[in-house]
């Protein structure tokens, strides 16, 4: 018997079919979106997808959807809603790019999903069941490792310095690699694959996340100089690291509205973190260096932080649904006791 198949962004129920509307072998699969939000949002933006998600259905319903190819969510204020909420996170996360090394901010970023899984559990009502609990504790304490042992930030007196960093040749070729793969991905990949692949967005978003985390932290050491007296937009770097920050913002936020459009938000969440962090990780070593000036046993202390923080990541997202199957497997036995 077919069915369709609500996503209800934390639950999933079929709908028995009429055989003669639905064949045996067919499930007809729609989206409907409502209020509640998932538990575990993605890092650094705990409340975002969900109201930028509710935003892309409800322009999809009026207009082109975002998933292939729309911008009709331009004119949803639900969109802007969200778009708004991740401008304010993001400026404070900008501001943390200024005196950290990226290395130590960008996998931080898991603590916002045990905020969501907190608030959830109190304004919400959703069970926070044991491997929640144990997904939070594993997140906090890859955080502290990662924090313990995070290298110290260089002391960098204008933007120029930055400039040298990012034109090395180590860097020149990690920014060379993943332009062409990024390009590949649009032009080849999306046309074929992309409503069907999630990792073709995400793998869009990644790779120019981890461009923008560079640029926006040598906008960041501009601007911190600047504030201290020093003008750095005087130098025709400062306006270069301004622009690439503004077209990568750009081109993320388009494809990952058609990544939230076309797949489940619990699925793209750990992997867009997992790809990000990671690629994020991967460019700051090549460009700042930051493993330099320390030991074997604290990089491998800050790996295994970050393993440790993948791993309660994960664990958070794959028994998301877990506290509410068991209320519902509770809630028949408790009627029927009522009614006997």
């Amino acid at each position: 018997m077919g069915g369709l198949r609500f996503t209800c962004l934390q639950s999933v129920t079929y709908v028995p079919l009429p055989s003669c509307l639905c064949p045996p072998t067919t499930t007809i699969a729609t989206t409907a979106t409502f209020a509640k939000p998932i538990r575990n949002s993605p890092p650094n933006q705990p409340f975002l997808e969900m109201r930028e998600k509710k935003g892309l259905r409800k322009a999809g319903a009026t207009g082109v959807r975002a998933g292939v190819g729309g911008y009709s969510y331009l004119y949803e204020p639900l969109w802007w809603a969200g778009m708004i909420t991740m401008i304010f996170g993001e400026i404070a996360n900008f501001a943390a790019y200024a005196f950290a090394p990226a290395i130590l901010v960008t996998p931080l970023g898991a603590l916002s999903i045990i905020f969501s899984a907190v608030l959830a559990h109190f304004i919400l009502e959703e069970k926070l069941h044991i491997f929640g609990i144990l997904g939070c504790v594993l997140c906090v304490v890859g955080s502290t490792s990662i924090v313990l042992h995070a290298p110290q930030e260089k002391d960098i007196e204008s933007v120029k310095e930055v400039w040298n960093l990012a034109t090395e040749p180590g860097f020149i070729v990690y920014t060379s690699i993943v332009l062409v793969l990024v390009l590949i991905l649009i032009f080849r990949f999306v046309p074929r694959y992309g409503s069907t692949h999630m990792i073709v967005y995400v793998g869009i978003c990644s790779l120019m996340g981890s461009l923008t985390v560079m640029s926006v932290k040598a906008l960041a050491i501009a601007l911190k100089l600047t504030f201290l007296g020093t003008n750095q937009f005087i130098y025709f770097q400062t306006w270069f690291f301004t622009v690439v920050v503004i077209l990568c913002c750009l081109l993320q936020v388009n494809y990952l509205n058609k990544a939230l459009d076309t797949f489940n938000t619990a699925v793209i969440s750990p992997v867009y973190y997992v790809m990000f962090t990671t690629l994020t990780i991967l460019a700051s070593m090549i460009m700042f260096k930051d493993w330099d000036t320390q030991n074997g046993s604290q990089i491998v202390t800050e790996l295994c932080g970050f393993v440790t923080i993948l791993s309660g990541t994960f664990l958070l997202h794959k028994t998301k649904d877990m506290g509410n199957e068991e209320s519902k497997h509770s809630s028949p036995s408790l009627a029927s006791q009522a009614k006997n």
